[in-house]
């Protein structure tokens, strides 16, 4: 063979090998199992609701009069990070001695302290954000992509996962400095510019023996919490990377680096609804006995609807977190009020930031969701049957409340389940 020729077709395998190495989207092959879960459920099963009757609802973030079961009755402002409870009270707001007790938090459990440690440790930028691939990687279609980055999020640990519209409103619209380092300064602000169209949302449970052997605001109370934030914003930070490896933009939000507001976020996803506490979002199995964190991103997913599964219906018959809530701070009221456009109950933010900061006999505070009958407290036909029942009735609703009084639950505290140490000398 002549050297013009052995040139020609070295050419020719360079040019199929090159092909081999770069399919083309129409080229791109999926498993069997993705292709039966298409619009059904994930390989891994996200979008475990358990035995309640769940209901979709339409949301167009460009033009919404609901969100879920919560209605938007006019224009929502986007709020700084700098006015949430935690962050009024490191300004000073709720008074010096809620700012002292602050800056001695961490030391109240060791637990506590390491788990905070790591929860920041992975907030920094490079962490939640990064560099993107230049090249796009070919991606199957929207429907069977958002059910793959559910079964990621079940993959890496996650309780739950859910995919949707980013809401415009639950951006901040100012990045405040943490919380816990150091003096806060209410003036350190940068503006948040971030458009992500899509959200993936991630809860991770907080471990039902724990809570269990727990009263609800005792030592373990604040490490339950940061257990689950860290996990799903090591879940999130993952999630965030991989996606800006296939050539996507994506940020993780988690309790070290906000820069949405959860509550909204989660319920854009179809992971749960709005309820009595105000601030907390029901999940249908899990109540919320779970922490949550975000990614945002412009990759272009099939949404999920966000949900209602009779949550509102049954927290204005329930009352019991009102009832138990140790500072107060929750309403009794039997209806939402509207707050800056959207409905919500007046749960009172300074009580509880208060109360979980300054607590005496424990450090923080997660009674709420300790004694909320939506909790799955056990595997138990009865239990099953009355979430179901009062997802679909109000006055079961109340049956729910009246079996769950009966029985005990969120009044349980399983002495030999605990597992923890304590150091009341600290609190």
């Amino acid at each position: 063979m002549n050297a013009e020729n052995q040139k020609r077709q070295d050419q020719q395998e360079i040019h199929t090998a090159d092909k081999t190495l770069k399919p083309s989207v129409t080229n791109v092959k999926y498993s069997k199992a993705a292709l039966q879960k298409s619009n059904k459920k994930t390989v891994l099963n996200a979008g475990d609701h358990g035995a309640v009757f769940v209901k979709r609802h339409e949301y167009n973030p460009e033009n919404a009069t609901q969100l879920g079961s919560t209605k938007i009755v006019g224009p929502i402002e986007r709020i700084s990070e700098t006015e949430t409870g935690f962050a009024k009270a490191a300004r000073g707001i709720y008074g010096d001695q809620v700012l002292k007790s602050l800056i001695k938090l961490g030391s109240k459990h060791p637990l506590m302290s390491a788990l905070f440690t790591m929860s920041h440790s992975i907030g920094t930028p490079e962490f939640v954000d990064g560099p993107v691939r230049e090249d796009k990687l070919p991606l199957p279609p929207q429907d069977l992509l958002a059910n793959h980055i559910k079964d990621l999020g079940m993959f890496l640990g996650a309780s739950e996962v859910g995919v949707g519209l980013m809401p415009l409103h639950a951006f901040y619209s100012e990045k405040g400095p943490a919380v816990g380092h150091g003096p806060y300064n209410a003036l350190n602000v940068t503006p948040i510019t971030t458009t992500h169209k899509y959200a993936i949302g991630i809860i991770v449970d907080q471990s039902l023996p724990t809570v269990l052997s727990s009263t609800g605001f005792d030592g373990i109370s604040a490490s339950q919490s940061y257990m689950a934030y860290m996990n799903s914003g090591v879940i999130a930070c993952s999630i965030a990377a991989y996606i800006r490896n296939l050539g996507y933009s994506a940020r993780a939000h988690h309790c070290g680096n906000y820069q949405v507001v959860v509550p909204p976020v989660l319920v854009a996803c179809g992971l749960g609804e709005m309820t009595r506490t105000g601030e907390c979002v029901a999940h249908p199995r899990l109540g919320y006995r779970f922490k949550a964190a975000v990614v945002t991103t412009d990759m272009p997913m099939e949404p999920n609807k966000p949900i209602s599964f009779g949550a509102r219906e049954f927290c204005a018959t329930c009352k019991k977190c009102a009832d138990e809530c140790p500072s107060g701070a929750i309403s009794h009221d039997d209806n939402p009020i509207i707050h800056n456009g959207y409905e919500k109950w007046n749960t009172n933010v300074q009580k509880c930031t208060t109360f979980r900061i300054s607590n005496k006999n424990g450090a923080m505070c997660g009674r709420c969701m300790k004694v909320c009958p939506w909790n799955n407290k056990e595997e138990s036909w009865f239990h099953s049957m009355g979430v179901a029942a009062a997802s679909k009735s109000q006055l079961a609703s109340r049956l729910l409340k009246n079996i769950d009084d009966f029985f005990g639950y969120g009044t349980e505290v399983l002495e030999e389940n605990k597992w923890w140490l304590e150091w009341p000398e600290l609190f």
